[in-house]
């Protein structure tokens, strides 16, 4: 498993593209003060050891240097000893809604973006427990299997949208029975299956499966996403104008909070509902349960790898040092591929 020590540093690579931009504003302001003193065929002639091309080959060996000083000042590390080890905690399995009706607007930025930061926060506190991820829509896929490893979850969590469902559709019915699926087989009891959602429910049946799921010792819990009042989904076309989805007389969708469907899920889960404004609510509940112990591989030591990387910034670096920006006098004749040396 590979892991970034200090994976902020990281962001210090999206000044490559500005020293790109930089280059080529200072070479048009280089060849416009040049073409000032005549042509550039004469120019060519007049100064016959000037090169063209060494400069971007320089600029290129230094941006090279940088991206590997970058990355080596980040300290990738390799897991190098993987080990079994036994935790204490709940496992629970989140359910979220990825239709399009997650998209609306009524809590910023929108249902989805509020969704995925409120299982981000709910990630951060947990401590042993083991979490997995489901996404649904018209469908329910497993994105994630239940795991310990939180920086994976998240990983998982950030690549969710509407498009990763290809139905579009709010089954949560479909959602709790494959959540009552995905969780440990020899695990009997202290399992919470989450359901994160704004409720707007197209089948029936959610109710009955979430009284299944307390005979098999999960507790449902679910968490609205939205306001009751309703509001318009958002559409931005292919060309960046703004409207909102319509039904087939074109009239516009308004999406509503259904917190009674919730409730009534919660309620015959033997779990609880809450607004996606109290969650510490959910982990008051999960902290009083009983801890089920589980096994896990972790990897418990990591060998650091950024001498490599500093190794190739020094070699680049040498690299644009020794590269001049005239023609080499011994060099100039020789042609390896067939190119014009002028240049």
């Amino acid at each position: 498993m590979i892991q970034f020590e200090r994976p902020d540093i990281l962001y210090l690579l999206f000044l490559i593209p500005v020293l790109l931009l930089w280059f080529i504003i200072l070479q048009r302001q280089k060849r416009k003060r040049i073409q000032k003193f005549g042509d550039d065929g004469l120019l060519s002639v007049l100064m016959p050891e000037t090169s063209k091309r060494r400069p971007n080959i320089k600029f290129l060996f230094l941006n090279l240097a940088f991206m590997f000083f970058i990355v080596g000042l980040a300290n990738p590390q390799i897991g190098s000893k993987l080990e079994e080890m036994k935790r204490q905690g709940v496992e629970i399995v989140i359910a979220l809604d990825v239709s399009n009706s997650m998209m609306a607007e009524d809590i910023k930025p929108n249902r989805l973006e509020r969704a995925k930061r409120t299982i981000s926060q709910l990630i951060d506190k947990l401590h042993g427990d083991k979490v997995g991820l489901i996404v649904f829509a018209g469908k329910a896929y497993v994105q994630m299997p239940t795991t310990t490893d939180y920086r994976a979850a998240k990983m998982f969590l950030s690549s969710i949208s509407p498009g990763i469902v290809p139905v579009q559709g709010t089954v949560i019915s479909e959602a709790i029975e494959l959540g009552m699926a995905s969780f440990t087989e020899d695990n009997d009891k202290n399992k919470v299956l989450l359901v994160i959602t704004d409720g707007e429910n197209h089948e029936e049946g959610a109710i009955k499966l979430a009284e299944e799921a307390t005979e098999q010792g999960i507790h449902v819990y679910t968490i609205g996403m939205g306001l009751p009042k309703g509001t318009p989904i958002p559409i931005v076309d292919r060309y960046g104008r703004r409207d909102f989805r319509r039904d087939q007389n074109g009239e516009v969708v308004i999406t509503k909070l259904n917190e009674t469907i919730l409730q009534q899920i919660a309620s015959a889960g033997e779990g609880e509902y809450i607004p996606a404004t109290q969650l510490d609510n959910l982990m008051d509940d999960i902290q009083k349960m009983d801890k089920q112990e589980f096994e896990s591989k972790v990897y418990s030591d990591y060998e650091d790898r950024y001498q490599y990387f500093f190794g190739f910034a020094l070699f680049f670096l040498l690299l644009e040092m020794i590269t001049l920006n005239r023609k080499n006098k011994y060099l100039k004749n020789l042609n390896l591929f067939g190119t014009n040396n002028n240049k």
